[in-house]
């Protein structure tokens, strides 16, 4: 299995935070062949999207580019800025193809300030992923400011979450996969 664990901000701590404490939790579960690619977008240097074809980009776009498309799984870590998705993400999903996500299984980390924003990912997030032709976990993680301490989490809660996240993305990937095998097998190809 492909993963790529994207951290879509490219200001404040609280996503990277959520999204190495996945990476990490991760790391223990997988298999001898699966791989692993783990990106913020606070390490990279993004232009902005402006319509080319998404094969036309170099460095780090088509670096963001490559790995979207060479992943089965997609754990998404965003921060709730302003009751809004970060500009810097909303960036990537404009690079890809319109089909970019399709057979993708992806699960969602939101980090924000106040419960308020809590359906945010609901409003903004999951229509641009279904848009996309994704298929997105039911159920996301959503961590307030207030659940960090210092350099990470601040209970055992939310690693809990974050290992029901991992399983449930996991195993919706693989039921999928069945699916879709099935469904590319009764073509006889």
């Amino acid at each position: 299995m492909n993963y790529l664990i994207l951290s879509g901000s490219t200001h404040g701590e609280k996503t990277r935070q959520a999204t190495e404490a996945l990476k990490a939790q991760l790391e223990l579960q997988l298999n001898p062949d699966d791989e692993l690619t783990y990106l913020n977008l606070q390490d990279l240097d993004m232009a902005f999207s402006d319509g080319r074809h998404p094969m036309d980009w170099r460095d780090d776009n088509a670096k963001v580019i490559a790995a979207i498309l060479a992943s089965e799984i997609i754990f998404i870590g965003s921060p709730i800025f302003q009751a809004s998705i970060p500009g810097s993400l909303k960036n990537v999903f404009d690079l890809l193809p319109e089909h970019a996500l399709e057979r993708k299984t992806i699960g969602l980390v939101i980090t924000a300030g106040s419960p308020r924003h809590y359906l945010v990912a609901e409003q903004q997030l999951i229509p641009i992923l279904n848009y996309l032709k994704a298929v997105v976990v039911p159920k996301y993680v959503f961590i307030e400011g207030r659940e960090f301490a210092g350099d990470g989490l601040a209970s055992d809660d939310i690693q809990f979450r974050l290992q029901n996240l991992i399983q449930d993305t996991q195993q919706l990937a693989q039921a999928y996969q069945t699916v879709w095998q099935a469904e590319d097998e009764s073509f006889g190809f």
